[in-house]
């Protein structure tokens, strides 16, 4: 049983190398003022992501598009999104720094695994932007979310939720990136002050909504008590297995994708708690890359976007949820399809998931 089963092909496309050339016109928001504005297009951009049929990368790819359109300064985006290990993305790099492309935006394999490449990139003076995830290479930018509030401020819910002491099923994210290894350091602090609360059961699912379905379905068969589920941005396929083993709905946090968010509004029985984590920081590191290019340089080379959280399981909090509920957007995607300040591009435009 599947509560969603909505679908959309707007990134289908997405997968490989693509290259994209034209120009377009943009709005103005500082600081993404500085970078937009219209003019002729005439940079040309870099990406390089590592992992595909994620619904979190790909609206990442799609706020790339869509802010490098409206800024109206870059010309030509050329991006390798596609399913690879550090040496497939070192490879990737080197060909982008090959092309000569005016800047670089990163989702990283691992924080270390590709810095060389990354420190060629600062010796062809390249700039490069790291999303998402942090790298080591000092030369590097980085635009993020918080990874570690994100889990510690989830985390910190639930075990509240499970009036602070139970067994908790801990479902993280992929094994060795940046992203997961700094949740988890949230996530045992919030453990630190909450210690009788038990991990009863922890699995990397790879952010891949089958492996985690899987592994869910495998644990509810062992029969094995639980009292609460941590789940890192696959939350809803989580939900819909419950649902469909007729298993208990104990509390459940998740991110702010759209499909969950739905769930918390409208599935009888669950309590839960969506935490923020915008794929848009894609589309805000091509602001920080134009600034970079047009000789601004930010007070800090680490810039994080803080998570909020919504829970059920108040009156502010469902009228939080149902702000956010937004049928339009993909339930695999965050609803925080833009960030203000940093991208200026409309809701259709990201849905449309076209570059420049």
């Amino acid at each position: 049983m599947n509560i969603f089963k909505r679908s959309r092909s707007l990134v289908a496309g997405l997968a490989g190398v693509v290259v994209i050339a034209g120009c377009g016109g943009g709005g103005a928001s500082s600081p993404a003022a500085s970078a937009g504005g219209g003019g002729e297009g005439s940079y040309h951009i870099g990406v390089s992501n590592t992992l595909t049929n994620n619904g979190w990368r790909e609206e990442m790819i799609c706020s790339i598009n869509a802010q490098a359109v409206d800024s109206g300064q870059v010309a030509e985006l050329t991006v390798n999104h596609r399913d690879t290990d550090a040496a497939g993305q070192l490879e990737d790099l080197r060909n982008l720094i090959a092309a000569e492309v005016d800047a670089i935006i990163v989702n990283p394999v691992s924080p270390d695994a590709v810095n060389e490449a990354l420190a060629e990139a600062n010796e062809a003076g390249i700039p490069v932007i790291s999303v998402d995830q942090k790298v080591t290479e000092e030369s590097a930018y980085l635009i993020a979310n918080n990874q570690e509030e994100y889990a510690y401020l989830g985390a910190t819910w639930l075990f509240e939720a499970m009036g602070g002491s139970g067994d908790v099923v801990y479902m993280r994210g992929f094994a060795g990136h940046p992203a997961d290894d700094d949740r988890d350091v949230g996530f045992q602090r919030a453990l630190d002050e909450h210690p009788d609360i038990n991990v009863v059961f922890e699995e990397h699912t790879g952010w891949d909504q089958a492996t985690g379905t899987q592994q869910i379905n495998d644990f509810l068969a062992t029969g094995a008590n639980y009292d609460g589920i941590w789940t890192s941005g696959i939350d809803n396929v989580i939900v819909d297995a419950l649902v469909a083993a007729d298993a208990e709905l104990v509390p459940i946090v998740g991110a702010d994708n759209a499909g969950f968010v739905q769930q918390l509004i409208e599935v009888d029985g669950l309590v839960g708690a969506a935490v923020t984590n915008p794929a848009s920081v894609g589309g805000a590191g091509v602001t920080l890359a134009l600034q970079l290019l047009n000789g601004e340089e930010p007070e800090s080379n680490e810039v994080l976007m803080e998570p909020a959280l919504w829970a059920n399981d108040t009156e502010e909090g469902l009228t939080e949820l149902e702000a956010a509920n937004d049928p339009d957007i993909d339930p695999t995607w965050p609803l925080g399809i833009s960030i203000p300040d940093w991208t200026t591009y409309t809701k259709e435009e990201i849905l449309a998931c076209e570059g420049p």
